[in-house]
């Protein structure tokens, strides 16, 4: 019999995980190894990229149950079970797979949620796997990393202190190339920070600035009108024009359209936002595995 899919793993990590124990990801990878029955050549098998097979599908299964609050994360490499994997395991005993997912809210909101921060996909994560051509399956898998990851960096920023986040958020700035050549990015004292957490200077001189706030919010906590007015305000105590304000949270729908009517020029960038802006220009992130697409060269045979 074959090693189990990722998705025939879902079972498993939740009978594992049934008695409610919080265990770490690595010791998933052998408790649910032994549960399935993997023989010995089957735990050696690697992939592309050098990893063990089962720990990859494992950690997939993993990672999608976490999605759809089957388990959750109590801290960074640590799962529990929840109700709803409960009754997930207890509704589909003898499989699991994305169709079930889907018909959990908080799955389906997970992965519309990282298709709408990626302007570049095309076809909805959700799409059957045999409607969609090979590059668009490996387009689907890299935004299924992605959306993981962003996951991950956002949980990882949260838990960080201030300090650090505000420091990731320029860190970013600059790596988008609002530094220019010739700039730096300045991280204002947290004692009398004014409403102001950094300052980007696109030239030398500083005569080009861009102010910024830093809010480490919680994911599904939403920033509010009044504090974009209180940025505001300070924005107007430096005769500023120009600011971004970035959360690992959110923005209430009252701070975005305040927003929308001011003569001032104010950036919103949520935390989905800023995971997709930190994976695509490599700040906390690092290139694991690079896939190249070949295709005839038709010069070679004119």
């Amino acid at each position: 019999m074959p090693m189990p899919t990722w998705d025939q793993f879902m079972v498993p990590v939740l009978e594992v995980l049934l008695d409610g124990e919080t265990r770490r990801l690595r010791d998933l990878y052998g408790l649910v190894a032994d549960h399935v029955g993997l023989t010995a050549d089957e735990r050696a098998e690697v992939i592309s990229s050098g990893m063990l097979r089962h720990h990859d599908r494992i950690g997939w299964a993993a990672s999608d149950l976490a999605r759809a609050k089957a388990v959750e994360r109590p801290s960074r490499g640590l799962y529990r079970i929840t109700d709803v994997g409960r009754t997930l395991l207890h509704e589909y005993p003898q499989g699991i797979t994305q169709k079930e997912l889907r018909t959990i809210p908080a799955y389906t909101e997970s992965l519309a949620a990282a298709q709408a921060a990626k302007s570049a996909i095309d076809a909805p994560i959700a799409n059957a796997q045999s409607q969609l051509s090979p590059e668009e399956q490996i387009g689907q898998a890299i935004d299924l990393i992605h959306a993981d990851v962003a996951d991950d960096l956002l949980a990882r920023l949260h838990a960080q202190e201030p300090a650090f986040f505000e420091q990731a958020v320029l860190d970013l700035l600059m790596a988008m190339g609002y530094g220019g050549a010739e700039g730096n990015a300045t991280r204002t004292q947290l004692s009398n920070d004014g409403g102001i957490d950094g300052i980007v200077d696109q030239d030398a001189l500083g005569l080009s600035r861009i102010y910024v706030q830093a809010k480490r919010y919680a994911v599904n906590a939403a920033v509010g009108r009044p504090e974009i007015q209180a940025f505001v305000g300070a924005l107007h105590g430096n005769q500023a024009n120009q600011g971004v304000f970035i959360t690992s949270g959110r923005f209430s729908q009252g701070a975005r359209d305040y927003v929308a009517n001011l003569p001032t020029r104010v950036i919103l960038i949520d935390g989905q936002r800023l995971a997709a802006l930190m994976i695509r220009f490599g700040v906390g992130v690092q290139v694991k595995q690079t896939v190249q697409v070949v295709e005839i060269d038709e010069d070679f045979f004119e």
